[in-house]
């Protein structure tokens, strides 16, 4: 009889333990993408909304920060938060791709555009990208585009897209990470691109090794609206107007994947996405040229994955 209580009790603690490892395992389930109400994302603000915004009124500077081509420096604001600020030409086309991935219901970093800040010991720079450096955040290293948990999926295809769309010609695993985040629910992985400054300009000029970087631009509204992005559908999948390294990440992407996509595009309103980049510190001309034309992408994708155009291909 003993035997068989203790034989009960074993089973017990086994199931017990099975069952908190399966909580913790779906709690740290990856997640790439989640639905939102797209409509009510402020994009001025970002992710971070206006309360988590950097108080500058007292930078305390803590190191450089390594790694990417940018100069960057770890710092410390007023409320004791640490940041990553960003120099340089990609500060502002990144602020405003984090806020048109997040509106659509993708993970990000928090980040902000600083018009002027004087960073100790270092001076005073202009247009400067604070990125939020949260206590609740780990950084678990990166994610591969060809090896990761979303292989065929919508959201990973529709995130390839949008590299397109904003002219990312820096699209390599470097650029990738898997944040760790402690949540009032439990731990969850969020696969991010943690650097997106290579956007809003247009591709290099050819394909040839090396040589593909020549021609190449970031954050300039002029070259970004003459830039093309949808060459055509051939056997069911769309083909994208790239040039540069990693090409063969968008070989793959079919009109249903675009179409996916496009739906999620299509519920962002013109003052959304202008906000993306008045929040960028664009001028307004500028700004309002790169609404313009991240607006042609959209009435392009909409078009090439509608089913009056998947007919006729």
């Amino acid at each position: 009889m003993l035997t068989n209580k203790r034989q009960l009790l074993l089973l017990v603690l086994l199931c017990l333990g099975m069952s908190t490892a399966i909580a913790a395992q779906s709690s740290q389930r990856p997640i790439l993408w989640e639905p939102v109400d797209i409509s009510k994302r402020d994009l001025y603000q970002g992710p971070g909304g206006a309360a988590a915004a950097p108080d500058i009124t007292r930078i305390k500077y803590i190191r450089k920060q390594s790694g990417g081509h940018q100069k960057k420096y770890r710092v410390e604001d007023a409320t004791g938060r640490t940041w990553v600020a960003k120099l340089g030409s990609e500060a502002r086309p990144e602020t405003a791709a984090v806020r048109l991935l997040w509106a659509l219901g993708y993970k990000t970093e928090i980040n902000y555009l600083v018009p002027r800040v004087t960073i100790p010991t270092k001076g005073t720079f202009t247009n400067v990208r604070f990125e939020l450096r949260p206590d609740n955040i780990e950084r678990l290293g990166n994610w591969k585009w060809k090896s990761n948990p979303f292989l065929g999926t919508n959201e990973l295809q529709g995130l390839k897209i949008l590299q397109v769309l904003m002219t990312n010609w820096d699209v390599v695993d470097i650029q990738n990470q898997i944040l760790e985040v402690d949540t009032a629910s439990g731990t969850r992985q969020y696969y991010i691109i943690s650097d997106l400054g290579a956007t809003f300009g247009k591709y290099g000029n050819n394909n040839l090794p090396i040589f593909y970087r020549l021609g190449r631009k970031t954050g300039s509204p002029r070259h970004y609206s003459r830039a093309s992005f949808i060459k055509g559908v051939k056997n069911g999948r769309l083909e994208f107007a790239v040039k540069g390294k990693n090409r063969g990440i968008y070989k793959d992407i079919t009109i249903e994947h675009g179409r996916w996509l496009a739906d999620l595009l299509l519920q962002l309103s013109d003052r959304q996405i202008l906000d993306a980049f008045r929040a960028a510190n664009y001028s307004p001309q500028e700004a309002d040229m790169f609404r313009a034309a991240v607006k042609r992408r959209i009435v392009e994708l909409d078009q090439a994955t509608s089913a009056r155009f998947a007919m006729r291909e």
